[in-house]
């Protein structure tokens, strides 16, 4: 079998509303879906994480320049393939967009790898430890408009999720220190005393502005503080764990075993979100995984995308051993955007149907079963909003 064509397809949507983060708002929804065709007829899908310019710039990347280093191998060789794409892209990037591309074209050969196997995805990496996950419910996304009526979305918007099943939820932050601790309290007066929240920063505090919300929100009693500060502040990220009661959370912005490692070693996370889409797919997911679980860190992937990104994830969660075991262990959770994503929710020929799911099986969603990655994407739907 040979690789014959590589194919992005970046789509695009305008979004029924503004929404935000604690480093931009945007209106449009975007997706960069990576196909791999090979001689056989044989065909897999995969995704790259980056949004926007950044899913046009990775569509070069994956055409024009990882295309041609293995055009005519061997789809079933990916990690012979992997190896030989990182080295030859070394001296001109190991992090970011080199690696979010890398990501979409491994996730492909996964796809293939598993349909040519006749296996979900969870088989070829060994088995499932769970047949579903539980899922937690991401909202309260930033809006352009004053703190009060922002706050008062939020209660709602909390409320909301928890009604839905969904068994916790997480919130934007990063309106400055006092008016996110505002925000957060009125997320955890929406949803109650005794249901999960996680507060997510992207990286826009200081340490000390960090350690501000931080202790707010241990009396608030948040299960996590994710990004609170830049990915680079491996220092500040020890600092907070060792001073917080919350859990530290992030890597979602690192690439490859090399940079996990030292996050890992930096002893600043109490838990671990590697991004499957972006830190160099599938093959390099695995080798984090097990530094993760090596370092007795537990793992709960990022997710953002498309159905092709909720879908991989789904299959690694399944396949994602216990840490470390027992008759109750501690579980991995699926992140879902509950805000609108026709590219999750209408991009496969059958949904995945996550809300539904979510409502009526307590708050879990199961595992595909089909071949590879288990979800087939709908053709002229991708036509439909593609842009480049």
């Amino acid at each position: 079998m040979k690789i014959t064509r590589i194919t992005s397809h970046v789509l695009s949507y305008d979004m029924p509303d503004v929404l935000g983060y604690s480093q931009q708002f945007y209106a449009k929804r975007t997706a960069h879906l990576v196909e791999v065709e090979t001689d056989e007829g044989i065909t897999g899908w995969g995704e790259c994480f980056g949004p926007g310019a950044i899913a046009v710039a990775n569509k070069g990347i994956v055409e024009g320049v990882i295309q041609p280093m293995i055009l005519g191998d061997d789809p079933m060789d990916r990690d012979v393939i992997w190896h030989k794409v990182y080295n030859l892209l070394r001296d001109h990037g190991q992090k970011g967009m080199p690696l979010q591309s890398l990501s979409g074209v491994d996730i492909a050969l996964w796809d293939i790898a598993g349909k040519v196997a006749g296996l979900p995805l969870h088989k070829l990496i060994g088995g499932a430890h769970r047949d579903s996950v539980p899922c937690y419910g991401y909202g309260m996304m930033l809006r352009p408009e004053p703190v009060d009526d922002l706050a008062a979305r939020f209660v709602d918007e909390a409320a909301t999720i928890k009604d839905a099943g969904f068994v916790a939820t997480k919130m934007k932050v990063g309106m400055g220190p006092k008016a996110d601790v505002r925000l957060a309290e009125a997320v955890h007066k929406g949803v109650g005393a005794d249901f999960p929240f996680m507060v997510d920063a992207n990286h826009c505090y200081t340490t000390s502005d960090a350690f501000y919300v931080g202790r707010a929100l241990d009396e608030l009693g948040a299960y996590w503080f994710e990004e609170p500060v830049a990915p680079e502040d491996h220092d500040g990220y020890r600092e907070l764990r060792a001073g917080l009661k919350t859990n530290i959370a992030g890597g979602e912005a690192e690439f490859n075993r090399w940079g996990w490692r030292a996050i890992l070693e930096n002893r600043g996370l109490d838990i671990a979100q590697p991004e499957v889409c972006a830190l160099g797919g599938i093959s390099e997911y695995l080798r984090v995984l097990a530094l993760a679980h090596a370092h007795h860190t537990p793992v709960i992937n990022h997710v953002w995308g498309s159905a092709i990104a909720v879908a991989a994830n789904l299959q690694l969660l399944a396949a994602m051993p216990p840490l470390p075991g027992g008759l109750n262990p501690w579980e991995p959770m699926l992140e879902f955007d509950t805000t609108d994503n026709k590219f999750r929710d209408n991009l496969l020929k059958e949904p995945l149907n996550i809300q539904d799911q979510v409502r009526n099986n307590g708050g879990r969603v199961k595992i595909p079963t089909g071949h590879g990655l288990g979800v087939e994407p709908d053709r002229d739907f991708i036509t439909q909003y593609k842009i480049a």
